[in-house]
């Protein structure tokens, strides 16, 4: 009941935009702490690493110059970050100068909560300039675009996603393991459904779980799914069900939650999964390529682009309204968004995927860059072209919300603990339990 009183009093509070000085005067930059909030360690892993001058004090803390870094970090389980972060944000107008938000980041699903608010200031208002980020990828740009088409927020990556084959899967099953064969095979939903009647008689299936396509069809829906507060269920959407229900009824496929044991089985051989969807970060840390015995760890997974294009995560930093530390929020953002140098030195020392075209241009032609766990070859290109194609004007403040509700409604439908329009009801009321604002009808 507290979370949602908080999810409620903040979302009344940034909508009404009752803060005392949000969205006022030119932020200030004479503070001597700065606040990062974030989930995890990975940008913490980014600054430490690669912006100049930045020296590491404790785990929490840092030193940039004169100016404390101190690093608030709280894990996103059971919304424990938003949680965290909303509490704190209510408190921004109040708090002591060096108690405040100087900078706090934010993924996809949820972004537009923040960026529909006076909680995030204006890039423009650090002094960013639009010719700045000219380089940077379209749709990292629109993820954090408020209502009003102003740019509230910046990211250091982009996250274009492409199947990952096992390479043996692919010679049992097509003969070969080269990507045009495999790419030939999986080209569109109709050829995926065909080889996956291939790879079951082979032994495989074709996905570990129905969740490893969701995203490539929630990435490409023709609508928002809530238009005023109208919740719909776009077309691609329920093709995906289609599809999922005739290849969990035939034994292709699962309906493991994604991370689970189930879901990591085909990581390895014995696990007989034919692929999987993901972008760069998903076979690089995710997939036991540090384990003796994954398909990782022997070179086995082969890349290509798939039915479709589309992404899977991605952080985006936002300065908070309210921070005296203006224009070193604004520098962390140009050096580790807008820097080549840097951005290159990303993509070499940590195997990310940045959102800068010239840089990701010039390492997908860098022969001596190779991806060990892709047997060897440098990938860059592919992400390259699904980073250009990806369209996410369909985003709205609620895709969170759905996105998890439906994938749990109709897990009940493929498991048959469901009829389809059952499904659709669990799913509908879900969401409004969680937006009591909307309607279904």
């Amino acid at each position: 009941m507290k979370k949602k009183i908080l999810a409620t009093l903040l979302c009344v509070t940034m909508v009404a935009s009752l803060l005392v000085g949000c969205g006022s005067s030119k932020p200030k930059s004479n503070g001597k702490v700065l606040n990062i909030y974030c989930w995890n360690e990975e940008f913490k892993t980014r600054v430490t690493d690669h912006y100049p001058g930045y020296e590491a004090v404790d785990g929490t803390t840092g030193k940039i110059g004169d100016v404390t870094v101190k690093w608030n970090i709280t894990p996103n389980d059971d919304n424990a970050y938003q949680n965290n972060l909303d509490a704190h944000l209510l408190e921004q107008d109040k708090a002591k100068a060096d108690d405040k938000i100087d900078l706090f980041l934010v993924e996809a699903d949820y972004a537009l909560k923040y960026v529909n608010s006076d909680y995030t200031l204006p890039v423009a208002d650090l002094g960013i300039q639009d010719s700045e980020l000219a380089d940077q990828y379209q749709y990292t740009k629109d993820v954090v675009t408020d209502s009003k088409g102003v740019l509230k927020g910046v990211s250091w990556q982009g996250c274009p996603g492409v199947l990952f084959y096992n390479r043996q899967a692919a010679i049992d099953v097509l003969g070969s393991d080269d990507a045009a064969t495999v790419q030939a095979a999986v080209a569109d939903w109709d050829t995926f459904a065909a080889t996956a009647d291939k790879a079951q008689a082979a032994g495989y299936k074709m996905t570990a779980t129905v969740n490893d396509t969701y995203r490539t069809f929630s990435n490409n829906v023709s609508s928002k799914w809530v238009e005023g507060d109208k919740i719909s269920i776009d077309d691609n959407l329920m093709k995906w069900v289609e599809m999922s229900k005739a290849m969990v009824d035939k034994g292709q496929t699962g309906t493991a939650d994604l991370w689970s044991d189930d879901w990591s089985a085909g990581f390895y051989p014995e696990g007989k999964v034919f692929c999987y969807f993901g972008p760069a970060w998903l076979i690089n840390f995710c997939m036991a390529a540090d384990q003796e015995g994954s398909i990782a760890n022997q070179g086995g997974w082969g890349a290509t682009e798939g039915p479709q294009g589309f992404y899977w995560g991605g952080t985006w930093i936002c300065g908070a309204t309210g921070t005296d530390n203006a224009d070193l929020v604004a520098d962390i953002i140009r050096k580790l968004t807008t820097d080549v140098d840097i951005m290159t030195e990303i993509v070499k020392a940590d195997d990310d995927f940045v959102n800068n075209k010239p840089a990701m241009e010039a390492m997908a032609k860098d022969e001596s860059y190779k991806s060990a766990v892709l047997g060897g070859i440098n990938p860059l290109a592919m992400y390259c072209a699904g980073a250009g194609s990806i369209d996410l004007s369909n985003c709205s403040d609620y895709d969170q919300a759905c996105n998890e509700e439906f994938q749990h409604a109709m897990k009940n439908y493929f498991d048959g603990n469901a009829t389809l329009d059952e499904a659709i009801d669990l799913f509908h009321k879900a969401v409004v339990e969680k937006h009591p604002n909307l309607k279904y009808e």
